[in-house]
């Protein structure tokens, strides 16, 4: 099923909890050296799909490739290969940096001078130099997330799963976890990292878009801003953007104005339309009738985010 190039397949992966599918019919193909994003909301499937290629949890029906073992049959082949990063930060608050990298070194089967290489080796690849003795609830959450990404690798893993490893983590820390893992793929590791941040799916190779337990879009982050909607985005600058919000969406309910979508960015409003250039004027004279100014418009190249709620009216 996987070609020489290709670190993990799942094929027509669905996994039920009685009534409810929480993934349905997922296929997909993550090849080696790369970091593959798996983009969704909250609820949308992610952690219950990776606990799946890790042999974790059984699936209904569907089949798992990862390193070229049938997790299904051999899920312990692949334990000592691969990383795992779980959503819940899972390691012990009460230890020092030092004594949670030993501890789980020590679980992955290393031991004396190969797991002292290896927590050096991971100290300094995580900046954790200096912070040894530090107890781990002392750390701040960038910190802390860099600790369990240095616990994950200890063993060297030629694929490493992380789930939601940025969670609740600032964006200047989110930047540099984002760093840390484009030295692991250097170095030849393939990352596959769940998120639900549009702006951490920029950052990867190629993704996934996952909603309600489907694939509903994929491919590079250029390939989708391509190719993953229809339509073209209309950016404005109005004087109230949610007011405008709420205007341009009635005016698309109503039929006043062929409008595909209208979503609210902040101060700024976008809308999607085929043709949407030429729109510009009818909108401008929706939004005075209600005492709005439009602002500054312009067309815009997609942004995944668009594509993802572009892929969601579908």
């Amino acid at each position: 099923m996987a070609s020489e190039r290709t670190t993990i397949v799942t094929e027509n992966l669905i996994k039920r909890f009685g009534e409810f599918t929480a993934v349905d019919e997922v296929s997909f193909k993550v090849h080696s050296g790369e970091i593959f994003g798996f983009l969704g909301p909250n609820g949308s499937g992610k952690t219950t799909t990776i606990r799946m290629m890790l042999g974790l949890l059984t699936p209904t029906s569907g089949n798992v490739e990862v390193l070229s073992v049938p997790v299904l049959e051999q899920p312990e082949a692949i334990r000592g290969r691969v990383g795992y990063m779980s959503q819940r930060f899972s390691l012990y608050n009460d230890l020092t940096v030092l004594q949670n990298l030993r501890f789980y070194g020590t679980a992955y089967g290393l031991s004396n001078k190969g797991l002292s290489q290896r927590i050096d080796r991971a100290l300094q690849m995580a900046g954790l130099e200096g912070r040894e003795n530090m107890r781990t609830h002392e750390l701040s959450g960038g910190w802390r997330q860099r600790l369990a990404l240095g616990a994950a690798i200890l063993h060297e893993p030629e694929v490493l799963f992380l789930d939601e490893p940025t969670a609740g983590v600032d964006p200047l820390s989110r930047r540099d976890f984002w760093e840390l893992l484009y030295q692991l793929v250097a170095d030849g590791v393939t990352v596959f990292v769940t998120t639900h941040y549009m702006d951490e799916a920029e950052h990867c190779h190629r993704l996934a878009l996952i909603q309600r337990g489907q694939i509903i879009a994929s491919g590079s982050p250029d390939e989708m801003r391509k190719q993953g909607m229809q339509g073209q985005v209309l950016e404005i600058a109005p004087s109230d953007s949610a007011q405008a919000t709420k205007v341009l969406r009635a005016a698309k309910t109503d039929g006043r104005l062929p409008l595909e979508s209208v979503e609210l960015y902040g101060s700024l409003v976008h809308v999607i339309a085929e043709g949407v250039e030429s729109l510009q004027e009818a909108i401008a004279l929706e939004l005075k009738r209600s005492e709005i100014e439009s602002g500054r418009m312009a067309v815009i190249e997609p942004s995944l985010e668009d594509v993802f709620i572009a892929s969601m009216r579908d």
